[in-house]
């Protein structure tokens, strides 16, 4: 009787079935494969752009010339600064609007204390900004 269930044991032995891990294995060697290709793909092409060279035609694009900005500083006792030294605001609005006549294209940076109230900070940058317009900005550490 004991070879009989010793027999009927031996004949369930679980078996590992590989197809299901090769597949899955197969499925990633090939993405691999595919991506270092689209990757190895751009340095096999031979493809020399051109150039353009000066008096054949070609549009040279203009020189953009760096204009320094005009900083404003704001200190922690709500007066303003213009290089290094205090300034009252209806001098700061005449200077700004000859800077801006001179520069058409500078800016305006406002540098504001860290202690200050945010709603000092922005009263100043929208009285500026009805000076300046778009050309004023908020400088952040």
């Amino acid at each position: 009787m004991r070879s009989r269930r010793r027999r009927h044991l031996d004949s369930q032995i679980p078996e590992v079935n590989l197809v299901p891990m090769m597949d899955v294995l197969m499925t990633v060697l090939t993405f691999f494969i595919i991506i270092s290709m689209g990757l190895t793909g751009q340095q096999l092409l031979n493809v020399r752009l051109p150039q353009s060279v000066p008096g054949d035609g070609a549009v040279e694009e203009p020189q953009m010339v760096q204009v320094d900005a005009l900083v404003v500083g704001l200190d922690r006792d709500g007066n303003l600064v213009l290089e290094n030294k205090p300034i009252a605001f209806s001098q700061l609005s005449q200077q700004v609007r000859t800077y801006f006549a001179q520069n058409p294209n500078g800016k305006l940076v406002l540098k504001a204390d860290r202690e200050l109230a945010y709603s000092e900070v922005a009263g100043l940058l929208t009285e500026l900004r009805a000076i300046g317009g778009n050309r004023v900005s908020l400088a952040v550490e």
